[in-house]
């Protein structure tokens, strides 16, 4: 791959340091992490703060690492969740909440709201868009904001909020024209001591539970003027850039976890002997094993070319789809074949891969299905 895309000197370090940083930090409390459920890994979210992997894709003029590039953040999210996508995905959560303040904010805001993200013991951040009766679909949007003297009152219900009621800031997306659609869809920054602000129980999930999930409730919130991003009716572009670039990071996540999913595969068929001789000499298993590799190596490249093209300024909504929907349905492919390469122990919780496999098909659902993303490319194909 880096024949084909320069890594600078940079990039290749922090390439380096998340390797590493998997493989000591989050690869050995992974399995532990899982059967917690819902309880998030702070230790590991701390010492990844001191190293700077929670804020390297924070502007530098608000104490972060500088690297705002789509690319570099790709590179990071697929090595850290080659160890864990949940907690790869919790480690650079802080990323996901930013998007918005800083294509919305105004440099006061992003000022207040993404310092404190960049110290050595960072609060947790969310995003809150998707609603009980609306996931994909941000124009249905129905979570109010009226007007009133010096701010607005939200109220509303959210659902699935990642990092819900362990999250200090919270970008939330209301409508103050409800039944408008997209026109009316309008960001603000909710704090957790808001009066009016509360969060349900954690749900319990599937895979990826080193993020807690949550619903939130904002019973009639009161927000200044001055925790508004951008004008109203904003919201949704700031919304579609960020869904652009959240589609293309989590990409680079789903394709770490395909990468350790043949990777742990192919170790196990080298070394398990059946028939006098290693199954990865059985044309079944290595044919499987070709099939991981090529679906890995286009998911990333798949995954570089939306990022790249993101970082030249060209509009890549199409180019991101195709990247998630790929790298997402890769995912879970692959893990299936590496269940599948393990055979009876491939099933056991003695091994990675059957958690790997629960893991990756959040990634066929979050920042919008597959099937959505399939709508994305064909609504890009036809217009």
């Amino acid at each position: 791959m880096t024949d084909l895309v320069e890594l600078s000197d940079e990039q290749r370090e922090i390439q380096r340091m998340c390797r590493e940083f998997a493989a000591k930090e989050i690869r050995p409390i992974s399995l532990a992490v899982d059967e917690a459920d819902v309880e998030v890994p702070l230790d590991v979210w701390r010492k990844a703060a001191r190293l700077g992997l929670t804020s390297f894709m924070l502007p530098a003029e608000h104490g972060g690492g500088g690297l705002t590039d789509c690319l570099t953040g790709c590179i990071v999210q697929e090595e850290l969740s080659f160890g864990c996508a949940g907690i790869g995905n919790l480690i650079t959560s802080g990323g996901f909440f930013a998007e918005p303040v800083m294509a919305l904010g105004s440099v006061a805001q992003q000022q207040r709201w993404l310092a404190p993200l960049c110290g050595d013991d960072p609060p947790l951040t969310a995003l809150a868009i998707t609603e009980p009766q609306s996931g994909s679909d941000a124009g249905s949007i129905v979570t109010a904001a009226r007007r009133v003297d010096g701010g607005y009152v939200l109220s509303g219900q959210k659902a699935w909020v990642s990092n819900g009621g362990v999250s200090k800031f919270y970008v939330v997306f209301a409508t103050v024209e409800p039944g408008s659609g997209h026109r009316g869809v309008t960001a603000f920054v909710v704090e957790d001591d808001d009066a009016g602000f509360s969060c349900g129980p954690p749900i319990r999930k599937m895979g990826q539970r080193a993020i807690v999930n949550a619903e939130l409730f904002l019973d009639e919130l009161f927000v200044a003027e001055d925790r508004r991003l951008g004008d109203e009716g904003q919201g949704f572009v700031g919304l579609m850039r960020t869904f652009d670039r959240s589609r293309v990071t989590l990409a680079a996540s789903a394709t770490g976890l395909a990468r350790a999913a043949l990777e742990f595969a192919t170790a196990y068929a080298n070394e398990r002997v059946q028939f006098g001789k290693p199954i990865a000499e059985h044309q079944a298993v290595a044919f499987r094993l070709a099939d991981m590799a090529v679906r890995v190596d286009a998911s990333r490249l798949l995954t570089w070319r939306a990022a790249t093209m993101l970082d030249r300024g060209v509009r890549a909504t199409t180019e991101a789809a195709m990247a998630k929907l790929h790298a997402s349905e890769t995912a879970m492919w692959c893990t299936w074949a590496a269940v599948q390469t393990l055979g009876g122990w491939g099933y056991s919780r003695e091994y990675p891969v059957e958690k790997w496999m629960r893991d990756a098909k959040l990634e066929e659902i979050e920042e919008g299905t597959s099937d959505i993303q399939r709508l994305v490319i064909a609504r890009g194909l036809t217009h």
